[in-house]
């Protein structure tokens, strides 16, 4: 019997639902995902929000750069579809270790934040490490968060170098690899689950998502989780 492809929400369900918000997580909730993918931020008095982008003009009526803000002023600007800009706390509240949670450190500063609240949600709210994933292309924020709590998994984006990739997660000793959806053949899945797991991005359109499952990859992020 084949093993199970992993339906992972990319920034909740964001081709239905304005990414990145609760509106869009329990969207992604409602399709049955396996897992969530969020984005994280630290903001200037300290926590961590969930989003995306390093500034807020794309998705909100606020402009300049995330991090220059405090969480009370990005708590009134007007997320695109009038939702609200979360932190992860409320993000973890809200999924409560009903699915894997990939936590994407975007923003510098994060490592150190983003262990304290996941030890602090495993430990005091019920969470599992089992059930969550911190992911990033910033090697030096994983190599922080390694440093502080080794318990907690973690996975390494990628975009250009899988062998630099490779290398990062044997030092981290990272659970999994996460290399965009076009540098991998069916070899190269095969190659990288000899020591991890292969949760690949962004696959939205009906025939790559056929191909990346033809490969047996252990999860596929979506904009679109219920094509999957």
């Amino acid at each position: 019997m084949e093993s199970k492809i992993l339906k992972i929400g990319h920034r909740g369900a964001k081709g239905h639902v304005t990414e990145n918000t609760l509106e869009s997580i329990k969207r992604a909730l409602s399709l049955g995902v396996d897992a969530i993918e969020i984005d994280v931020h630290r903001c200037a008095s300290g926590e961590l929000v969930v989003f995306h982008d390093f500034t807020l003009d794309r998705l909100t009526d606020g402009t300049g750069e995330v991090a220059k803000h405090k969480l009370s002023a990005l708590k009134k600007l007007k997320v695109k579809g009038n939702y609200q800009i979360p932190t992860l706390s409320q993000v973890l509240t809200l999924v409560d270790n009903k699915c894997l949670l990939n936590i994407e450190l975007k923003g510098q500063n994060t490592a150190t934040e983003a262990a304290r609240i996941i030890t602090f949600f495993v430990d005091k709210k019920g969470w599992e490490y089992e059930n969550l994933v911190v992911s990033s292309f910033q090697a030096d924020l994983l190599k922080t968060v390694y440093k502080i709590n080794k318990n907690i998994p973690l996975g390494i984006l990628t975009d250009t170098n899988l062998d630099a990739a490779v290398a990062l997660a044997k030092e981290v000793k990272a659970v999994s690899i996460h290399p965009e959806f076009t540098m991998l053949t069916k070899e190269i899945v095969e190659s990288l689950q000899e020591n991890y797991r292969v949760y690949t991005y962004t696959v939205n359109n009906l025939k790559p998502i056929a191909r990346i499952k033809s490969y047996g990859v252990d999860g596929i992020i979506t904009d679109y989780p219920d094509r999957l």
